[in-house]
Protein backbone atom coordinates (compact mmCIF):
# COMPACT_ATOMS: atom_id res chain seq x y z
CA UNK A 1 0.00 0.00 0.00
CA UNK A 2 1.37 3.39 -0.68
CA UNK A 3 2.21 5.85 1.92
CA UNK A 4 -0.38 8.66 2.70
CA UNK A 5 -0.10 11.91 0.86
CA UNK A 6 1.68 14.62 2.83
CA UNK A 7 0.49 17.63 1.88
CA UNK A 8 2.07 21.13 2.12
CA UNK A 9 1.91 24.97 2.02
CA UNK A 10 3.61 28.01 0.08
CA UNK A 11 6.85 28.34 2.71
CA UNK A 12 6.85 25.23 4.55
CA UNK A 13 10.37 23.18 5.08
CA UNK A 14 10.18 20.05 3.72
CA UNK A 15 13.90 18.57 4.10
CA UNK A 16 17.28 19.19 4.58
CA UNK A 17 18.55 19.81 0.66
CA UNK A 18 21.33 17.08 1.72
CA UNK A 19 18.46 14.72 2.29
CA UNK A 20 16.91 15.02 -1.59
CA UNK A 21 17.07 17.77 -4.83
CA UNK A 22 14.54 20.54 -5.23
CA UNK A 23 12.37 19.41 -7.65
CA UNK A 24 9.24 21.12 -9.27
CA UNK A 25 7.21 23.36 -6.97
CA UNK A 26 10.14 23.61 -4.69
CA UNK A 27 13.00 26.00 -3.76
CA UNK A 28 16.34 25.83 -1.58
CA UNK A 29 17.22 28.48 0.94
CA UNK A 30 19.84 28.21 3.82
CA UNK A 31 20.50 24.70 3.62
CA UNK A 32 16.43 23.76 3.15
CA UNK A 33 14.11 22.84 0.79
CA UNK A 34 11.06 24.97 0.66
CA UNK A 35 7.77 24.46 -1.24
CA UNK A 36 6.75 27.44 -2.98
CA UNK A 37 3.12 25.87 -4.14
CA UNK A 38 0.08 24.48 -1.86
CA UNK A 39 0.29 20.16 -3.04
CA UNK A 40 0.90 17.24 -2.80
CA UNK A 41 4.57 16.38 -2.15
CA UNK A 42 5.99 13.59 -3.79
CA UNK A 43 9.50 12.27 -2.73
CA UNK A 44 11.50 11.23 -6.17
CA UNK A 45 12.76 7.34 -5.67
CA UNK A 46 14.98 7.10 -8.64
CA UNK A 47 17.15 10.44 -7.57
CA UNK A 48 16.13 11.32 -4.30
CA UNK A 49 14.30 14.57 -5.82
CA UNK A 50 11.13 16.17 -4.17
CA UNK A 51 8.00 17.77 -6.19
CA UNK A 52 5.40 19.24 -4.92
CA UNK A 53 2.02 18.93 -7.49
CA UNK A 54 -0.64 21.77 -7.39
CA UNK A 55 -3.26 21.02 -5.67
CA UNK A 56 -5.23 24.93 -6.06
CA UNK A 57 -5.21 27.67 -8.33
CA UNK A 58 -6.65 31.05 -7.92
CA UNK A 59 -10.40 31.60 -7.89
CA UNK A 60 -11.04 27.73 -6.54
CA UNK A 61 -13.64 27.73 -3.75
CA UNK A 62 -11.94 25.61 -1.15
CA UNK A 63 -13.53 24.12 1.96
CA UNK A 64 -10.61 24.04 4.47
CA UNK A 65 -10.41 23.75 8.12
CA UNK A 66 -8.76 26.73 10.18
CA UNK A 67 -5.76 25.67 12.07
CA UNK A 68 -4.78 29.11 13.76
CA UNK A 69 -5.71 32.43 13.81
CA UNK A 70 -2.07 33.44 12.98
CA UNK A 71 -0.58 36.88 14.09
CA UNK A 72 -0.45 40.27 13.39
CA UNK A 73 1.54 39.61 9.93
CA UNK A 74 -1.00 36.68 8.24
CA UNK A 75 -4.39 36.11 8.63
CA UNK A 76 -5.26 32.64 8.97
CA UNK A 77 -3.56 28.97 8.76
CA UNK A 78 -5.77 26.55 7.16
CA UNK A 79 -5.53 22.76 6.49
CA UNK A 80 -7.10 20.50 3.90
CA UNK A 81 -5.13 17.10 5.29
CA UNK A 82 -8.84 15.63 5.37
CA UNK A 83 -10.53 13.84 2.86
CA UNK A 84 -13.76 15.85 3.00
CA UNK A 85 -11.45 18.95 2.79
CA UNK A 86 -10.04 20.58 -0.15
CA UNK A 87 -11.63 22.26 -3.91
CA UNK A 88 -15.28 22.05 -4.01
CA UNK A 89 -15.62 23.91 -7.16
CA UNK A 90 -13.31 25.04 -9.80
CA UNK A 91 -13.25 26.50 -13.65
CA UNK A 92 -11.37 25.47 -16.42
CA UNK A 93 -8.80 27.89 -18.67
CA UNK A 94 -11.89 27.92 -20.61
CA UNK A 95 -14.11 29.74 -17.70
CA UNK A 96 -16.24 26.58 -17.38
CA UNK A 97 -16.82 24.66 -14.14
CA UNK A 98 -15.14 21.19 -14.05
CA UNK A 99 -16.03 17.88 -12.91
CA UNK A 100 -13.81 16.14 -10.35
CA UNK A 101 -13.04 12.62 -11.88
CA UNK A 102 -10.42 11.62 -9.10
CA UNK A 103 -9.20 12.65 -5.47
CA UNK A 104 -7.07 14.43 -7.01
CA UNK A 105 -8.14 15.44 -10.41
CA UNK A 106 -10.90 17.51 -12.00
CA UNK A 107 -11.70 17.40 -15.44
CA UNK A 108 -13.09 20.39 -18.07
CA UNK A 109 -15.82 19.28 -19.20
CA UNK A 110 -15.80 20.99 -22.53
CA UNK A 111 -12.19 20.74 -23.74
CA UNK A 112 -11.54 17.58 -21.27
CA UNK A 113 -8.39 19.22 -20.04
CA UNK A 114 -7.77 17.54 -16.61
CA UNK A 115 -6.21 19.47 -14.21
CA UNK A 116 -4.65 18.35 -10.61
CA UNK A 117 -6.64 19.36 -7.98
CA UNK A 118 -6.84 18.34 -4.12
CA UNK A 119 -10.74 17.50 -4.50
CA UNK A 120 -12.79 17.93 -1.49
CA UNK A 121 -15.25 14.33 -1.08
CA UNK A 122 -18.49 16.44 -0.14
CA UNK A 123 -20.92 14.59 2.21
CA UNK A 124 -24.23 14.11 0.56
CA UNK A 125 -26.10 16.26 3.40
CA UNK A 126 -24.21 19.62 2.58
CA UNK A 127 -25.03 19.56 -1.50
CA UNK A 128 -27.80 21.41 -2.48
CA UNK A 129 -29.90 20.65 -5.02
Amino acid sequence: MAPPARYCVPGERLCSAEEATAGSGTYTRHGFIFSSLAGCLEKRSEDGGVEVYKSFRPGDIVLAKVISLGDAQSNYLLSTAENELGVVVARSEAGVQMVPISWCEMQCPQTHTKDFRKVARVQPQFLQT
